[in-house]
């Protein structure tokens, strides 16, 4: 390994730890005290954008039960580089958000296509307007009902209503975005950290309660909570039964989903097939510094929760990514295609092993149970890349274009988030 992969492993490895983000929080705290300020929450509404819709009803629910100051902005749509699949990005995150509404009972039903451009500037006219925090809130809420149902967007209550610039109070939202660090939409922030909608507001929750903030009375389950997967425990295999599980070594929420997609698989008895692709920015798909440290942050606090190890990163991307996938059709015709995917994946997302020296991806390829002497005269071969390529068209036809992803049948989803879904798909097909 060289010195720079070891120094880049260590401070990863301390940055994305446990230490590291409770004294980021402290810092944060004692800052704010200093100043006297309020726990401010600040978060970013997209009236287009439908997990927006839904972080704006789950923060109205969890500004009932914490005394936080408010401060919304309203934003604009992610620049392109932040969706290079806008298309598809859009389709995808309507249906998804249905599904997830429906967990968290919370409201949206997807209507098949985006809102009509003039209902959006509508919408954004009258939101911007709003300076009371928690009328916003109600306001976005009642807006986009009637956004996403295709209704004409009526004058609203004119209370608090003051005059704006549509165009200059997005651009000001788009701004204070930017200069916290972020890029997507239906986002907050608290204390310097992000939390994603209603998949992460548990989290922000939980650091409300340790600050004390909870209201007397209120309920101490958070607004929502991802389900837990595997339900299930082992079961028989079931013939003709698969879990597609479509993954990137250089994806780290694919990492920390892959323990979690064999356990599904083994609890109802499916076979797990393993479906590579060649990573975005290998594809020429740019994952610039802010969205790659949100991501690494996000997955250091997602592991956490899963009991995934993570941190000490060795970024495979390029070589040692080849390296990897010139082995993998192999080991899985040796029936350790999996073995060899967690050892990889473990190896350069929480060991610091540098996959692209024959001394990392021995130790990778050993402890899959599997020959380095078999191996090693495999490494730099493309037969490979014809599979990932198929494997990548695939996943397109299937509205997807990241990873990683999970189908069962013609249930597809995106993201470690959904994993649920595939279980009730799972569940469905073993009852047929």
């Amino acid at each position: 390994m060289s010195l720079k992969t070891a120094l880049f492993s260590a401070v990863a490895a301390h940055w994305t730890g446990d230490a590291a983000l409770r004294q980021r929080r402290a810092d944060a705290e004692r800052a704010r005290r200093r100043a006297g300020a309020p726990h401010l929450v600040e978060y970013f509404h997209q009236v287009d954008d439908p997990y927006s819709h839904l972080a704006a009803q789950a923060l109205r629910l969890m500004t009932d039960r914490y005394a936080v100051e408010l401060k919304p902005w309203v934003v604009g749509a992610p620049e392109d580089w932040a969706a290079p699949e806008r298309a598809l990005l859009l389709d995808h995150a309507r249906g998804d958000a249905a599904r997830l509404a429906a967990a968290a009972d919370l409201r949206f039903i997807d209507p098949g296509a985006q809102p009509d451009p003039a209902l959006i500037a509508a919408a954004t006219g009258h939101l911007v307007r709003t300076k009371d925090p928690i009328l916003f809130l109600d306001r976005a809420i009642t807006l986009g009902d009637a956004l996403w149902r295709g209704s004409a967007i009526r004058d609203v209550d004119p209370r608090d209503a003051g005059a704006a610039d549509p165009a200059a109070q997005v651009a000001e939202g788009d701004a204070r975005r930017k200069a916290l660090g972020h890029f997507m939409s239906g986002m907050i922030h608290y204390g310097g950290e992000w939390y994603w909608g209603v998949d992460r507001l548990h989290y922000l929750e939980a650091r409300l309660a340790e600050l004390g903030v909870r209201r007397i009375g209120a309920p101490e389950t958070p607004v929502y909570l991802p389900p837990a997967t595997p339900r299930g425990a082992a079961a028989a295999p079931r013939p003709g039964l698969e879990l597609h599980y479509y993954l990137s070594f250089r994806s780290p929420y694919t990492y920390i989903a892959a323990a979690r997609a064999a356990a599904l698989a083994r609890a109802y008895g499916a076979e797990l097939k393993l479906r590579f692709v060649l990573p975005m920015v290998m594809r020429g798909l740019p994952v610039p510094q802010m969205k790659s440290r949100y991501f690494t942050l996000d997955t250091a606090r997602e592991a956490r929760r899963v009991g995934a190890p993570f941190g000490r990163i060795a970024d495979p991307v390029g070589a040692p990514v080849e390296r990897g996938y010139s082995l993998l059709p192999w080991a899985i015709r040796q029936g350790r295609g999996f073995e060899y995917c967690l050892s990889f994946m473990k190896g350069v997302w929480s060991e610091g092993i540098d996959a692209g020296q024959d001394a990392g991806l021995r130790r990778i390829v050993q402890r899959a149970g599997l020959s380095w002497s078999d191996a090693r005269p495999l490494i730099g071969n493309d037969d490979w890349r014809a599979e990932a390529e198929a494997n990548r068209q695939e996943m397109m036809q299937l509205g997807l274009w990241g990873v990683p992803c999970f189908r069962v049948d013609d249930v597809s989803v995106w993201g470690q988030d959904r994993m649920w879904v595939i279980e009730d798909a799972l569940i469905a097909r073993t009852r047929d």
